[in-house]
Parts: structure tokens; sequence; C-alpha cells
């Protein structure tokens, strides 16, 4: 079969949208699936539904990347976006035409200097992962490129600055993606921060600070990437060879914290696109991460013991499903700052994404690091529902157990911690426990402790939860009685003594 190209789909008379010539109007640090099944999506659809007519131009952010491919392809690649939406099953295909090309700054540095000469260009788009927003000081101006992407970025902004000095307008607008608390205002820290050790000047800071916005952003999409157990039955459904293919979740919705300006160069309520510019981006990533990251916490532990394997079928089950829903409802939803039906809204359209019959989500990869997700996502829940009410919230406080009884392994091998299902249907079945070293090792040391001792052992490590739980009033000695219960009754069990 013939590779993906223009003219491929032109003579397989092809009749979506394609937008084949347009200005290079966005620069994107980061080639990967997540951009292009995101970012690159919602830029095809504005050029399709508002008339945004831009293209999108790569940087692949490290060495090993994409950029050949991609360039092979002419930009273009096929996205599905698949699961659930208002109760019935979506498949949708998409091929996007949104992308120009891909470079490799570290073949050819100067094609990504030349783009800062491009007076069209206006977005920075960038996801170089959580640890992409760091700042090296062994990074220097003249490197080709700079190790780091915020020294990338600098490099490249004083380049435009060479080019247009400052005149107005000429700077970007930079959308941030990576999974960091303020990303936008982190990445600002870091230019700034090369900008007075490279020594660049007075008149480029204020050009940095005054002619740029750097916009912290919140992304939520599940992307599932190249579907390589599938690929070669889609391309021959598909007539072509796509070494890029893209799949992801249907849903989405991204948040920019900007001023409401940006909705002038940025068409997205004309493209009907979930995307939201606002003056704070963080209660709404509150709501992600207490509803959604939240609801996988507070659950996945104790359903796993209770002898299921994947997301999906733990929405089937009608006792481990009124779990979740009864914790965020009752429990979750009643500490948020948003207004109650928007939560209301978001927990409907998480519960339709865990049923999504195109992801086998396991819940032992969801395990991974539970200390550090149920102090982050669900511990701030604990603590404002006791505020606001004066007593415990059941679910939450009975998943504190189910984390419990899940770390509870009885031997340490080179993977992990060894823990072993005790009651349901794969009740026997050993499994490992991931965390930090120090974590496991903790618990190795109190596998014996009866649930009383383990609980208070657990509860008042401060170096777990950055403070005491057991001055939580009542919260210690109902961990313990849950966790007994699920010793000698199993997870299930307490599961369903909880729901209503």
């Amino acid at each position: 079969m013939e590779t993906l190209s223009y003219a491929v789909l032109e003579k397989q008379g092809y009749d979506g949208f394609l937008l084949k010539d347009a200005p290079e109007r966005v620069l994107q640090f980061g080639e990967g699936n997540f951009m292009r099944a995101f970012v690159d999506y919602f830029f095809d659809v504005m050029n399709e539904k508002a008339g945004f007519n831009g293209k999108v131009v790569l940087c692949q952010p490290i060495a090993p990347g994409l950029a050949d491919m991609i360039n092979a392809q002419e930009g273009l690649y096929t996205l599905f976006l698949r699961g659930f939406e208002n109760g019935q099953k979506v498949n949708q295909k998409r091929v996007i035409s949104s992308v120009s090309r891909c470079i490799n700054p570290y073949q050819d540095f100067d094609a990504l200097l030349e783009c800062a000469k491009n007076p069209d260009l206006r977005f920075i788009s960038c996801n170089t992962t959580e640890a992409g927003i760091a700042y090296d000081p062994a990074c220097n101006l003249e490197d080709r490129p700079a190790a780091s992407y915020p020294g990338k970025l600098t490099q490249f902004l004083y380049e435009r600055f060479k080019n247009f000095g400052s005149e107005k307008g000429k700077g970007f607008i930079i959308l941030s993606c990576e999974l960091i608390d303020n990303n936008g205002k982190e990445l600002e820290k870091c230019v700034l921060k090369y900008v007075e050790q490279w020594k660049l000047g007075a008149d480029f800071e204020k050009w940095v600070k005054e002619e740029n916005i750097f916009c912290s952003t919140l992304v939520d999409r599940i992307v599932t990437g190249y579907p390589r157990n599938e690929a070669a039955d889609i391309c021959n459904e598909l007539g072509y060879t796509d070494n890029v293919l893209d799949t992801g979740e249907i849903f989405g919705f991204w948040v920019i914290e900007g001023p409401q300006s940006i909705k002038d160069e940025l068409p997205v309520e004309k493209a009907g696109l979930p995307i939201l510019i606002c003056d704070d981006h963080k209660p709404y990533k509150q709501r992600k991460v207490r509803i959604l990251n939240g609801a996988h916490t507070s659950f996945v532990l104790g359903a796993y013991l209770a002898g299921q394997d994947i997301v999906r079928d733990c929405m089937n089950d009608e006792v481990i499903n009124k779990f979740m829903n009864q914790t965020i409802y009752d429990e979750i939803i009643p500490t948020l700052t948003l207004p109650e039906e928007d939560c209301k809204d978001f927990a409907a359209a998480v519960t339709e994404r865990f049923k999504n019959p195109f992801i086998d989500h396991a819940l032992l990869s969801i395990s991974l690091n539970s200390t550090s997700k149920w102090k982050a996502r669900v511990m701030p829940s604990l603590k404002g529902y006791v505020e606001k009410f004066g007593k415990l919230p059941a679910c939450i406080t009975a998943s504190f157990a189910f984390y419990i009884a899940f770390y509870s392994g009885q031997s340490l091998s080179e993977e992990g911690l060894v823990g072993k299902r005790t009651t349901g249907a794969q009740g026997g079945n050993e499994y490992t426990i991931k965390d930090d070293q120090p974590i496991l090792e903790f618990y190795l040391a109190h596998k014996d402790d009866d649930a009383k001792t383990l609980t208070h052992a657990v509860a008042s490590n401060v170096d777990f939860w950055g403070e005491d739980l057991t001055k939580i009033a009542g919260f210690e000695d109902a961990v313990a009685a849950y966790l007994s219960d699920i010793r000698t009754k199993g997870a299930y069990e307490v599961m369903k003594s909880l729901v209503k």
C-alpha cells in the first residue's frame, strides 16, 4: 500500500476536510501522540469551522522523534477518537491536515530559527513532559540547540526579537500543556532565568514580559496513541499506510488561563470546541484532580482486591459503581468551589469515560505510586468534607483502608512489594505494589501488624502525608475497623456495606 499523502487521498476521492496550503501560525514543541490528538486536532477543527487558516509546524523536543515519519506523510495522519458519548458508542475518524511539517532541531537547528522570521507565527504550544519545564544552567545561547526546552524557547524568542525588535503583536501566545502546576508561569520563570544568565539585555527581558503571554493550561483527554495491535487491520481498511496513526478518547477539555482577548485570535467558540479561556484555571484543575483522578484512586485498590482487573468492568459491577458514584457525588463534589451542576456534568462524563469500550485501563497501572496519589487526589476531599460537615466521609475513609490493605505485601522483589489477593474469584493471585522504595520498605517492616497497629503507623506517618492524619477526629479508629473487615470479609463486602 502507498503511504498516506495528499495525492493518495485525492486518488481515493477523500471528501473530508483538508487544508493543504496555509501559513504556519503555530509552532509546537512536541510531536507525540498526545499533542497530535489534542492540540493539533483542535486547530484542525478551527481551520474547518472557524476559518483559522493556519498550519502547525512541529519541533521534536528530544533527539529521537517522529520527524521523518511525519514529513514522509506531508504532516497528515489519521486520528480515531473513540468511546462513549451521550450513552452512545462512538468511533470517529478524521484525517488531520493542520500540521505542515516537523523540524528536528538536532539535525537542522537553522530551520527552527528560520521560523522566528515568519510574521504570521503567533502561537507556541508545547508538551515536553513533566520533566521538560526545567532550568538547566549548563545550557548556553550558542548551543545548537540548548538541551532544555526552556533553553530552546529562549533561543527562539531571542531570534524573534532580533528580527522584529519590540514591534507590537510579534510576541507569542504560549500554550503550555505539561502536567505540572502553573505550567505556563513556570516556563516563563525558566525563560527569564536564561535571559539573565545569557545577559540578553533589559530590552529583550521587557519584550518577553510585555509582548508574550505565557498561559498556564489544563489539558484533559486520554490518548492511547498508535494502535499497535490494530494498525495493520486499520490501514488495510483505510487503503493506505499510516505510520503515525493516533487514537484517543472522544472526551476532550482544554482550559487556558489568559485574557479574554485571546478569543479574538483563537476562534474556539465559533468552532464549537470544548476550550475555555478564563482568568484562573485552578478550580478546573481541582475539579479534574479530585473527581476524575480522585475517583480512580479511591476505588481501584479496593476493586482490585475484590477481584476486578480493568476500569470498564468495574463500571458494570453494581456495587463498585455505586461506591464510586457515592464517593464522587456525596463526598467529593460538596468540597469543590465550582458550581455544583458543573461538577455533576463533569462527573457524568467521567462515568462515560470509565466505560470506554476501546480502552482496557488496568487497575494495577493506576495503582502505581498510590501513596502520593492518595495525598494529592483524595486527602484534600477528606479534609474539606470534615471541615464542612464536621464528620468523616465514609467512602473516602474506607478508601484509605483499601489503600493500606492493597499495600500489605509480604515480600520485596526487584519489581516491588509482593501482595496477594485473598478473596473473590482471583483469591490467591499475587500482584506487585510499585512505589518509592522507602514506602515499600515501611510496609514490609509492618507486614505482621494487626489492623489497629498498622493503621496507626500509616496514618501517623508525616513523611507520607505531610501531617499526622490521626489528628482527624475518629479517622484512625474508623480506618482500622474497615481494614479489619477487609481482612476478614473482603473488600467487596466492605463496599457493599457502604453503598445505599
